[in-house]
């Protein structure tokens, strides 16, 4: 993938996210009377909420990171190994900062 048609996916996807991102942190509904059978039903949308957040929080940021390594000259190459990152792994996620092995051994630490 060349570097434009990168940074157009990866600036769309950062749009993308910070929507996302916007709408999970909106306000809550206005106060009504609720049932404890609501609250506990409040307490469960909160969490997965919260999950959700968190989640597109951190591909925001890997998201920034690409664009980072973009500008640096650094995108497309393994931050751990150094070798080129597959193209039909940037291909499926543009945002990848690691080759198809590093990230294995990654995740398999976790």
């Amino acid at each position: 993938m060349d570097d434009a048609t990168a940074r157009m996916r990866l600036q769309n996807m950062l749009l993308e996210l910070d929507r996302s991102i916007g709408v999970l942190r909106g306000d809550p509904p206005a106060e009504r009377e609720r049932s404890a059978a609501d609250a506990g039903s409040d307490l469960t949308d909160n969490d997965r909420n919260r999950a959700m957040l968190d989640v597109a929080t951190q591909h925001r940021r890997s998201v920034v990171e690409a664009l980072k390594r973009l500008d640096e000259g650094l995108y497309g190459l393994c931050v751990d190994c150094g070798k080129p990152v597959p193209e039909g792994r940037l291909e499926a996620r543009p945002e990848a900062s690691r080759c198809v092995e590093c990230q294995s051994r990654r995740e398999r630490r976790r």
